[in-house]
C-alpha cells in the first residue's frame, strides 16, 4: 500500500513539473512571437526649432507605418522630431519637448513598465501627450490616461495617423 502513495506522489510531481515546463515554453514562444523590436533612435530636423515633437515608440509593421506617416506629415514644418524606443523614456524630460507621441503594446495584461513609469512620473505633463496603445481586442488602455487605442490592422494606420496628427496639432497650436 505504501508503494501506491509513493507512485501517486511521483505522478503528481511529474505532472506539475510538467505543467510548469509548459507554462514556461509557452511564455518563452509568446514574448518570442509578439514582442516588439527596439528602435534605433533618429531625428528629423534642427534641434534649434522652437517647436520639438517626441515620438517614443516600438518597433512592428504597425508602429513603424504609424510613426512614418507622422514623420512625413511634420517633416515639411518647422518642428524638430526626435524618435527613440519606448525603453528609454526614463532620460526623457517632458519640459523639452512642445508634444509627445507614445506608441506601445499592451503586454501581458498591462503597459510596459517604462511606459507606467514615464506616464506616472510626468502626469503634471499629460496635456502634451499623445498615447497610442495596440492590443490584440484593441480596447486595453491605461487608467487616467486618455489614450486612442486599437488593434494592430495595417490597412487602419492612415485613420491612425490622421487621428493622432489632430490631437498633436492641438497640442503645438496651444504651446506656440
Amino acid at each position: 500500500m505504501k508503494l501506491m502513495k509513493v507512485k501517486w506522489y511521483k505522478v503528481v510531481v511529474w505532472i506539475s513539473i510538467g505543467i510548469v515546463a509548459l507554462f514556461f515554453v509557452f511564455a518563452v514562444w509568446y514574448k518570442y512571437e509578439y514582442s516588439m523590436d527596439s528602435v534605433v533612435p533618429y531625428s528629423i530636423n534642427s534641434s534649434t526649432l522652437q517647436t520639438k515633437l517626441l515620438i517614443a515608440t516600438q518597433g512592428s509593421n504597425f508602429k513603424n507605418t504609424v510613426t512614418q506617416g507622422v514623420l512625413d506629415y511634420y517633416k515639411a514644418n518647422p518642428v524638430f522630431i526626435e524618435v527613440i524606443d519606448v525603453s528609454t523614456l526614463s532620460d526623457i524630460k517632458p519640459i523639452d519637448y512642445t508634444a509627445i507621441l507614445v506608441m506601445h503594446t499592451w503586454e501581458y495584461g498591462k503597459p510596459p513598465e517604462a511606459v507606467q513609469s514615464f506616464m506616472d512620473e510626468n502626469s503634471n505633463s499629460k496635456n502634451k501627450m499623445v498615447v497610442l496603445t495596440t492590443s490584440g481586442e484593441g480596447s486595453e488602455r491605461m487608467e487616467d490616461v486618455d489614450a486612442i487605442s486599437g488593434e494592430s490592422i495595417l490597412e487602419d494606420a492612415p485613420d491612425v495617423v490622421a487621428e493622432i496628427v489632430g490631437q498633436l496639432n492641438s497640442i503645438i497650436v496651444t504651446e506656440n
